[in-house]
């Protein structure tokens, strides 16, 4: 049985992915801030392991890793914080705040990484990073965001050099309906956009197929033959 170890799993893409990978026979390893929300997900899929908790915790990312055991196939670091919102621009951006976001977009995941090297090597698994168009582009109010994303997308990158027994994914999902999404526009309507569930097909390809480490968008994988 493969075993996936999952951050903010308790809803949007986390709780898509982790629902899909767990049908399929795989053990899930969730995590999430709201104790609730992660249990609820959570019963749906059988065998899995709920640990609630803050990533930016030392004690927490340890017992994550404990209850992954001597091997781990993918790591999925999902868990983010958008910071202010209204998104400010980057003139009236809080320091506080923005620490507070690198903290948990960028150093958690890196410390989560470290702590499962062991497991990760033992698979050889994968480590799947989920980025951001923002981490790109000049939206206006994405300063913050944006830059904590692509502060992981560098992560993944030389994270790919340095484990070549690995494969290292940064994928952006691109637009979701989900409760972040809803607070980046407060007000707005944003049912245009897709659930996350469109993205787990190409999430998929990243996850069971051989595509070599490195940054994808969910939009090219949609056109990558199966």
């Amino acid at each position: 049985m493969q075993t996936a170890l999952i951050t903010g799993a308790s809803r949007g893409l986390g709780r898509a992915l982790a629902k899909n990978l767990s049908r399929d026979g795989w053990r899930i390893v969730a995590d999430a801030r709201t104790a609730p929300d992660l249990h609820t997900a959570a019963a749906g899929w059988p065998g899995a392991t709920a640990l609630p908790g803050d990533v930016t915790s030392e004690a927490h990312l340890r017992d994550l890793v404990a209850a992954v055991g001597p091997r781990l196939d993918l790591l999925v670091l999902n868990a983010s914080t958008l910071g202010q919102s209204p998104l400010p621009a980057l003139a009236d951006y809080r320091l506080d705040e923005l620490r507070a976001v690198f903290e948990t977009n960028v150093l958690a995941p890196l410390r989560l990484v470290q702590l499962a090297l062991p497991a990760l090597r033992a698979g050889p698994g994968r480590v799947l990073t989920i980025s951001s168009d923002a981490a790109l582009a000049d939206y206006p109010g994405w300063g913050g965001y944006g830059a904590s994303k692509a502060a992981l997308d560098q992560v993944a990158h030389v994270l790919g050099a340095e484990e070549p027994g690995l494969r290292v994914y940064a994928a952006d999902p691109g637009d979701m309906r989900t409760a972040m999404h809803a607070a980046a526009f407060p007000g707005e309507d944003i049912s245009d956009r897709p659930e996350p569930e469109a993205a787990v097909p190409a999430l998929r390809r990243l996850i069971d197929g051989t595509l070599p480490s490195g940054r994808y968008t969910v939009a090219a994988l949609a056109e990558v033959p199966a």
